[in-house]
């Protein structure tokens, strides 16, 4: 809808409308057999009567002006059509139209997914590691802006296109990481995205490493549970693992190096492709996740770091490492302290850590592993 009206105010307010039309309806008449559907459609009637209503009065005020001519607003080829855009998938183009550089990356990219990509403010404030008033705050900032500035909600061309590749990216990893949290839907559209994104941008390496950042890590999905319970990567099965996908993911990750990639998502890949090796290369993960937390400068990152360290033998340091780590609403902050502390044979201390992690935890998988963690303390 932002991308049809090219305005985020007002499609956030017809489709909030359509929403208040469907619950006075729907109990009467039945639900429609695409409620989608009839949504969307609503939405943009309301939107377009709108539009007419607001032109109607922009026309007769500006016959009010002394020197009124006949280009009044709305007339012209160019209000009154639309850009031919390069991008052939509507949702793709609806991202990139909506990851404005106007606004500030976190902006761009909390926008977008609470417009576009199902998540809730709660979802979206966990992803950013934040509380979901501060993103509310977030969120509100950046819709005034775009109202203050007149932020123009239009499809980019071909040229603009490279300006709003990082917050693209990082939207659709953020819904492929939802989708891994048991929303199977988000999972598999982020894989199309990503898959639309290299066709789009084939030269990009970093388009190529989240495709298959998100290839090896979608490869190892059955694996990942056995029924409610999570079963970590040196408890998982490797018979499992999509051995198609693995194979495509290591190609992808081949054609971004060839390319030259050295960004995040490249080096996040090749991590990926090197937990899928056995023996798994603790020394050369680590190494890695250093390299990737001087390009990033995230603190989970370096949480990462230090569980490949203990992994390769050395607890200690790993727990230096977590201690000085400002995540203190993370769930894996406390769940991995307490497996360093258990490993250190500091099961009070690993009882109290595991413990706050159970309580940050949000799905049934996580509360069931932490408390069999606990249990066997």
């Amino acid at each position: 809808m932002v991308g049809f009206l090219g305005d985020f105010h007002l499609a956030e307010e017809v489709t909030q409308d359509a929403f208040a039309a469907a619950a006075e309806r729907w109990p009467a008449s039945g639900t429609p057999a695409n409620p989608r559907a009839w949504l969307v459609t609503t939405a943009r009637h309301r939107a377009i009567d709108r539009i007419r209503r607001e032109r109607v009065l922009a026309t007769k005020i500006h016959l009010l002006l002394p020197d009124a001519t006949t280009h009044g607003p709305g007339s012209g080829s160019e209000a009154d059509g639309c850009d031919r855009s390069v991008i052939k998938d509507e949702r793709l183009e609806l991202i990139f139209t909506c990851c404005h550089p106007a606004l500030p990356l976190e902006g761009q990219v909390a926008l977008t997914l609470r417009a576009l990509g199902g998540l809730d403010t709660a979802d979206i404030a966990h992803a950013f590691l934040v509380s979901e008033q501060t993103m509310k705050r977030r969120l509100t900032r950046s819709k005034a802006k775009i109202k203050r500035t007149g932020v123009p909600f239009a499809v980019p061309g071909p040229h603009l296109l490279r300006d709003r590749l990082d917050a693209v990216l990082a939207v659709v990893y953020l819904i492929y990481n939802e989708g891994c949290r048991g929303r199977v839907d988000l999972g598999d559209e982020a894989l199309r995205l990503g898959r639309l994104l290299v066709a789009q941008m084939p030269h990009e390496p970093e388009t190529h490493g989240l495709l298959a950042l998100m290839t090896l890590h979608h490869a190892r999905r059955n694996a990942r549970f056995a029924g409610a319970d999570m079963v970590l990567l040196d408890d998982q099965d490797p018979a499992l693992w999509d051995q198609d996908q693995l194979a495509s993911g290591r190609t992808r990750l081949e054609r971004a190096l060839e390319l030259g990639g050295r960004g995040p998502y490249v080096v996040q890949a090749a991590i990926a492709a090197l937990h899928t090796r056995r023996p798994v290369d603790w020394p050369q993960i680590a190494v890695l996740y250093r390299w990737l937390a001087g390009l990033t400068g995230s603190p989970v990152v370096e949480l990462n770091r230090a569980v490949a360290i203990a992994q390769a033998g050395d607890p200690t340091t790993a727990l230096r490492i977590v201690d000085r780590l400002d995540l203190d609403g993370y769930l894996y902050l406390h769940s991995t302290r307490g497996e360093l502390l258990r490993r250190l044979g500091r099961a009070d201390e690993a009882r109290t850590a595991y413990g706050r992690a159970l309580r940050l935890a949000r799905t049934t998988p996580e509360r069931r592993f932490l408390t069999r963690r606990l249990d066997n303390l």
